[in-house]
C-alpha cells in the first residue's frame, strides 16, 4: 500500500505494540529529550518524526495501553504531539496504517479499546480471511516460501508432491502464513530431497488430524455407494439414498442428545413436528 501510493519515497516506519515494554511505549512513539528520565543521554526521535511525510505502520493495536490511545487520538485530530519530556509541540504529517487479530469492536463493547480512536481508524478496513478460509492460496504460499528460503539459504529450491500439497491445503493453520512460512522454512532445510514428500513434514504437523479429512471420508464412501449403484443403475437411485441418509442423521442426532427430540430438531435445522413425521415415516419404511 505505501508503494503504491503518493508517499512511496517516503519513510515506511513499522512498530509492533505487542512487542514493546509498556512502559517504553510512549518514547517508542513519540521520542523523548534528554534527561526525560533516567537513561535519556540525548533527544531522540520517535517513529512519528521518522514518519514524517510517510507511513507508519502499527501492527497489533488492540494491544495499545489506554494512556497511549488517548495520546494517539490527539495526535490524529491534531497533528502534532509532544515528546516525552518536551514542551514544545512537534507538528507531522503521517499516514497511520494499524492492523490487529484482535475484534477491535468486541474491544470497545468490553470498555478496552477507545470507541473514538476505533472510528477515527476505521476510515478503510481490509479485512484478511485466515488462512484456512482461503486454502486455495496454500500451494502458491508455499511454494513462495519455500523459494524464498532456498534463496536465503543458497539452497536449491524444493517443491511438495502433490500429496504433500494437498494435505497441507487439508490443515488448519491456527499460525495463519506464519506459521506456513516457518514450515516451509523448516522443510527447506530438514527435508532430505528436493521433492518433499509427505514423510518429510513436521512430526507435529502430521500428528494433527485435519479437520476435512472426517468429512472427505463419508464423502468418499458415498460416491463409492453412488458408483456401485450405477452398475446397474435404477430410476430411483436418488429416492433410496435419501431415507437412509436421513435414518443415519437422525439417529446420530438422537444419540447426541440422548433422545431429546426438540434439541435433536434445532441441532438438525428442523421443526419438532417435522422430526416427529419424519420418525415415523422412518419407522414405516
Amino acid at each position: 500500500m505505501h508503494q503504491h501510493s503518493p508517499r512511496a519515497s517516503k519513510p515506511f516506519i513499522a512498530l509492533n505494540m505487542a512487542a514493546i515494554p509498556k512502559d517504553l511505549i510512549e518514547s517508542e512513539l513519540f521520542g523523548h529529550e534528554k534527561g526525560a528520565f533516567t537513561g535519556a543521554m540525548a533527544q531522540r526521535k520517535g517513529r512519528f518524526e521518522q514518519a514524517d511525510g510517510g507511513t507508519l505502520f502499527l501492527d497489533e493495536i488492540g494491544d495499545m495501553p489506554a494512556e497511549t490511545q488517548t495520546r494517539l487520538l490527539r495526535v490524529l485530530a491534531d497533528g502534532e504531539f509532544y515528546r516525552v519530556g518536551g514542551h514544545t509541540p512537534v507538528k507531522v504529517n503521517v499516514r497511520i496504517i494499524a492492523a490487529t487479530h484482535q475484534d477491535l469492536e468486541q474491544r470497545v463493547r468490553e470498555h478496552r479499546f477507545r470507541e473514538d480512536l476505533f472510528h477515527r481508524l476505521n476510515v478503510i478496513r481490509i479485512q484478511l480471511p485466515s488462512l484456512k478460509e482461503r486454502r486455495e492460496d496454500i500451494p502458491a504460499l508455499a511454494q513462495y516460501f519455500l523459494t524464498k528460503s532456498a534463496r536465503d539459504l543458497q539452497m536449491e529450491s524444493k517443491v511438495l508432491t502433490q500429496q504433500s500439497q494437498d494435505y497441507l491445503c487439508s490443515l488448519d493453520w491456527p499460525g495463519n502464513v506464519r506459521q506456513l512460512e516457518n514450515v516451509c522454512h523448516w522443510l527447506t532445510v530438514m527435508a532430505s530431497s528436493r521433492e518433499i514428500q509427505l514423510s518429510d513434514l513436521p512430526p507435529e504437523l502430521l500428528a494433527r488430524a485435519p479437520s476435512t479429512h472426517n468429512e472427505a471420508d463419508w464423502q468418499q464412501a458415498l460416491a463409492n455407494w453412488a458408483k456401485q449403484q450405477l452398475e446397474s443403475p435404477t430410476p430411483d437411485t436418488l429416492q433410496q439414498a435419501l431415507p437412509d441418509f436421513e435414518r443415519v442423521m437422525i439417529k446420530t442426532v438422537l444419540a447426541h442428545t440422548r433422545g431429546r427430540r426438540g434439541e435433536a430438531a434445532k441441532l438438525l435445522g428442523w421443526g419438532r413436528n417435522t422430526l416427529t413425521r419424519k420418525l415415523k415415516d422412518l419407522d414405516n419404511s
